[in-house]
């Protein structure tokens, strides 16, 4: 079936393809991995691609989003994928009305997001939408202080709201008080109901985590934009650096571990410390004397709520959180132990980095004629106020809030697991939401009339199944784009997180054909500084007790919670990310060189070669062909 010239016409300009175009692969000619047949029973239809709107679909570019999402959805994780999405689409378009954008579309292609810009309100309508926008953004930012103290509150309550959520136990009877007393609904009732909570904060918290992001991002645009038509020969990076320097809750976290390694020292308990692997190693070694309860206390005090960290982006079940698993910290605060007693001051740069930051602003002002510093100073202001919510938002959602939220939804499996219904707690992430309400259902059921439910010989066979099919699909290699080559690429966002522009299509295109360097990657130069070491890839986050002190990290996208990592590396190198993504935030905050976007990283080099980092001009060389297999 192709697309008739009427459809192609109504596909908007920016992603109509030119004449005679390359392409990437269309979606709907994608082929199935051997093993993954049946894949798309793991997804709802409306993450799917559907025969019926095929024309449509293939006239559309579609980017892998591989910045939040480098790995294959399970299917119960994809109701906080999908969350993520609708929270962006209604905070753009019904909430703020921003004039130029709306939302995405999204899909699933074996496993993977993809997601394609909805056609840009024309010129009426962005005037219209102008209007509404200048009104509800400019209270907030007139506001900023006062609601951001108050959506803390929120947020906070929301988290505080699933980890208090109640699962019930189901005991033999219902509990004598809800008889005599209280009278209403059952442990049954109350099992649905809290399920639906759960759902319910689930859906709400990507509101909440919208709310302000993307007016960050228009604060922080409309400087950039600023910048660039006084300066014109100015680049991304300079822009960014003066808003550096900013404290960030992101880096609390690591923050901590230093503290604690100060402490251990302090009180004497350093070595003990240092020797431990396990949180139970900890309690043993320290719990007999007064000076370790003290360092043991301390760490409890630390977790709540800075342990919350998930190795990864939160955004998978999978990615345990340090309160889950001690280990990464652990680790982290021997090596600060070891720093400290080298005589290295573990005391984050923030200082420098403001000096160095108001240094570049003040060699930009004396460019400016006197009647454009008002404007200038306003608009670097409000991106100053505003940049910290653009990074704080993500502990407060993906870590602090996920972290509780997959935990919770482990109390909920843990008893379907107790009335048989699968063998793994892990198992309930192989069911998509709407298939884990039919069996609290069959629950309710079974347990109210004192039977037995039938989950246990529904679901195991389809849960075996799917883990087979999972496996396949990790193991297939997703293509960067679907559809026609876009005619420009010029959509601020998707530039500053993703790092997609003309250039990173073309190099996509370049190595679809077979081409490119083999020794040279090029991308966004994400922090300033050149580095040469040997380099480790690290593809998930349980690889990263692997990286070794002096080496280059190379990942498909870096956590913020890897920053304890970043005190033994020398750069860092990602596949996907543009010069505001967390990788090239934290880099520069760490004052580590760094080259993001590369689209070929992971994929080209390997572990133990040689290579050069220049963040200064975003380009990644590889000096030798060693590599070691480990």
């Amino acid at each position: 079936m192709t697309t008739t010239e009427s459809e192609r016409n109504s596909v908007p300009t920016s992603q109509q393809p030119a004449p005679d175009a390359r392409h990437f692969p269309d979606p709907y000619e994608i082929t199935t991995p051997e093993g993954a047949e049946g894949w798309e029973e793991m997804y709802a239809y409306h993450n799917r691609f559907l025969g019926s709107r095929r024309a449509e679909d293939s006239a559309k570019t579609w980017f892998r989003n591989s910045l939040h999402y480098p790995e294959v959805s399970y299917p119960f994780d994809q109701a906080m994928v999908d969350g993520a999405f609708t929270g962006t689409g209604v905070t753009n378009t019904r909430v703020f009305a921003l004039p130029p954008a709306k939302g995405l579309d999204v899909r699933i292609v074996n496993g993977y997001t993809y997601m394609s810009t909805l056609p840009s309100p024309d010129s009426g309508e962005q005037a219209r939408r102008a209007e509404e926008f200048a009104e509800r953004a400019g209270y907030y930012f007139q506001n900023w202080d006062t609601l951001y103290a108050e959506w803390e509150g929120r947020v906070t309550d929301a988290i505080r709201g699933v980890h208090a959520l109640e699962v019930p136990a189901l005991s033999e009877f219902e509990p004598i008080e809800r008889v005599l007393e209280d009278r209403g609904p059952t442990q049954g009732n109350q099992l649905l109901a809290a399920y639906h909570r759960l759902l319910e904060y689930g859906d709400q918290i990507w509101t909440l985590h919208s709310e302000f992001l993307n007016l960050g991002y228009a604060a922080y645009l409309q400087f950039l934009t600023l910048c660039k038509e006084h300066f014109p020969e100015i680049d991304d990076q300079t822009i960014s650096r003066m808003v550096s320097g900013v404290d960030v809750l992101l880096f609390r976290p690591d923050d901590e571990l230093r503290a604690l390694a100060r402490k251990a020292e302090e009180l004497g308990v350093g070595d003990i410390v240092r020797a431990a692997t396990t949180e139970k190693d900890l309690t043993e070694g320290l719990g007999g004397t007064d000076a370790g309860k003290v360092w043991l206390a301390a760490l409890e005090e630390s977790k709540d709520p800075w342990f919350y960290f998930s190795y990864g982006s939160g955004m998978y079940h999978s990615h345990r959180s340090w309160i889950d698993d001690l280990s990464l910290p652990i680790q982290a605060i021997g090596d600060y132990l070891d720093r400290l007693r080298k005589g290295e001051d573990l005391t984050r740069p923030l200082e420098r980095l403001q000096a160095e930051r108001d240094s570049v602003v003040e060699h930009y002002r004396c460019l400016l004629d006197e009647e454009d510093l008002p404007g200038f100073d306003e608009a670097l202001g409000l991106s100053r106020t505003v940049f910290p919510y653009v990074e704080n938002h993500n502990f407060y959602v993906e870590h602090w809030f996920l972290t509780n939220f997959w935990n919770k939804t482990r109390e909920f499996s843990r008893l379907l697991q107790k009335w048989g219904f699968w063998d793994d707690v892990e198992d309930i992430f192989f069911l998509r939401r709407a298939e884990v309400e039919e069996a609290i259902v069959d629950l309710q059921m079974a347990w109210g009339a004192g039977g037995k439910p039938q989950g246990g010989f529904h679901w195991p066979q389809i849960i075996e199944r799917r883990k087979e099919i999972y496996a396949s699909l990790d193991a297939w290699n997703p293509p960067p784009a679907l559809g026609p080559v876009p005619q420009e690429v010029s959509e601020p966002l998707t530039i500053m997180l993703w790092g997609i522009t003309p250039e990173t299509v073309e190099r996509w295109l370049t190595a679809q054909d077979g081409g490119g360097s083999s020794n040279t990657l090029s991308g966004f130069a994400g922090s300033p500084g050149v580095a040469e070491g040997p380099a480790r890839v690290v593809l998930r986050p349980d690889q990263l007790d692997t990286v070794q002190e002096g080496e280059i990290l190379v990942a498909p996208v870096t956590s913020p919670s890897w920053t304890p990592v970043f005190g033994r590396i020398r750069g860092a190198v990602s596949d996907i990310g543009g010069i505001m993504c967390h990788a090239a935030i934290v880099s520069r905050e760490y004052e580590l060189p760094a080259v993001v976007g590369t689209g070929f990283g992971t994929s080209t080099i390997k572990t133990g070669q040689l290579i050069r980092v220049d963040g200064n001009t975003g380009t990644v060389t590889i000096l030798d062909e060693a590599a070691d297999a480990s």
